[in-house]
């Protein structure tokens, strides 16, 4: 699972120009500002990445103005986000251990997940409570079965070490694209539709199911499967379009782009998934670039985000890319396929996020 809140050692401190009381510190792959004098190299701290959630406690009181939220599935909490100041971007929170009740007292290593103990949540926005949404989700009937797995990407400022492991790999780069993850996997035969987190009756209210019956999707996905005789197929994607996630692409009809197949449980190659791809009739997420080795053209994490940037899917500004092998490779840092994400900063600024 992500950690969102771990035990971390700050690599720099870097100042801020015309700023009297802030600086910057670097962790992991990721920028803070901070109070000027706060940190020194080597501190061990705690570390919340953008996107955590905080309970309502004194020791995060004084993220209230900035980042008090109520939500009727998250509950009262304070949501971290991309934020500016004095020009410079500052992606989470950085706070002394010693700030934390819950942790004196404790073994503290570098790398030591904490998200539990000081009870963070992901902040996560559910389609059933988006005020844009277009009926994309429609009744929920429980989980996600376990052969398809959720879709969550690691940040590369999260892991900086996985670009590491590409070292000598062929890689392809694809448009991350803007909007509400869902799949269609099929298991002995019987159908399954899922959202992010859920899975959804086949009953008329879902748009997306709707869609990809009316396209012919489902049945050519068990035609697929019993010519191969597969257990299990499922394909994994990105649902776009108007009334979800503000239709940042400005789709004028709904469009459903593949970027994961699974046969038998497992993540197919790029070939394999541009075949099935072709065979079912859906569209693929956009491949950007096919390359022999990612570190000779990337070398480091500042030239990936600047890879990031610029102009995406139908003229829009690019959320991001995700980068992965030709052919999956097991990564032991993340305990699955290795695959990162890179977002575009200027797109989570323009966004607010």
């Amino acid at each position: 699972m992500r950690k969102l809140a771990s035990i971390q050692k700050i690599k720099e401190v870097m100042p801020i120009p015309e700023a009297d009381r802030l600086e910057l510190v670097y962790i992991l792959g990721w920028k803070c500002v901070c109070g000027k004098g706060e940190f020194h190299v080597g501190d061990l701290v705690v570390y919340f990445e953008i996107d955590s959630f905080l309970p309502v406690c004194d020791e995060f009181e004084f993220l209230r103005k900035s980042s008090y939220k109520n939500s009727d599935f998250m509950g009262e909490g304070f949501r971290l986000k991309t934020m500016k100041f004095r020009g410079e971007i500052s992606q989470g929170l950085c706070l002394g251990i010693e700030k934390l009740p819950k942790l004196r007292g404790m073994t503290i290593e570098e790398g030591m997940d904490v998200t539990e103990i000081l009870g963070v949540r992901e902040w996560e926005m559910p389609e059933w409570e988006m005020p844009e949404r277009a009926g994309s989700g429609g009744t929920m009937i429980g989980d996600r079965p376990g052969y398809i797995p959720k879709t969550d990407e690691i940040r590369i400022q999260s892991a900086p070490g996985l670009l590491s492991e590409f070292k000598g790999l062929p890689y392809y780069i694809t448009t991350k694209m803007d909007g509400s993850s869902h799949s269609i996997g099929i298991r002995d035969g019987e159908i399954s539709y899922t959202g992010h987190n859920f899975s959804y009756k086949d009953d008329g209210k879902s748009s997306f199911v709707e869609y990809v019956k009316a396209v012919g999707i489902p049945e050519k996905m068990k035609a697929y499967a019993d010519a191969h005789e597969l257990s299990t197929l499922a394909l994994q994607g990105e649902w776009c379009g108007e009334g979800i996630q503000k239709n940042r692409l400005k789709l004028k009809k709904p469009e459903w782009f593949v970027f994961t197949a699974r046969v038998n449980d497992k993540r197919t190659d790029l070939a394999t998934l541009r075949k099935i791809c072709e065979f079912v009739g859906c569209q693929m997420v956009p491949v950007e670039e096919v390359g022999d080795d990612l570190l000779l053209k990337y070398p480091d994490e500042a030239a990936l985000l600047s890879r990031s940037e610029g102009i995406g899917y139908n003229g829009t500004t690019r959320e991001g890319i995700v980068i992965r092998p030709v052919t999956p490779v097991h990564s032991y840092t993340i305990s699955g396929p290795l695959s990162i994400k890179v977002i575009n900063n200027k797109y989570l600024m323009k966004h607010d996020e």
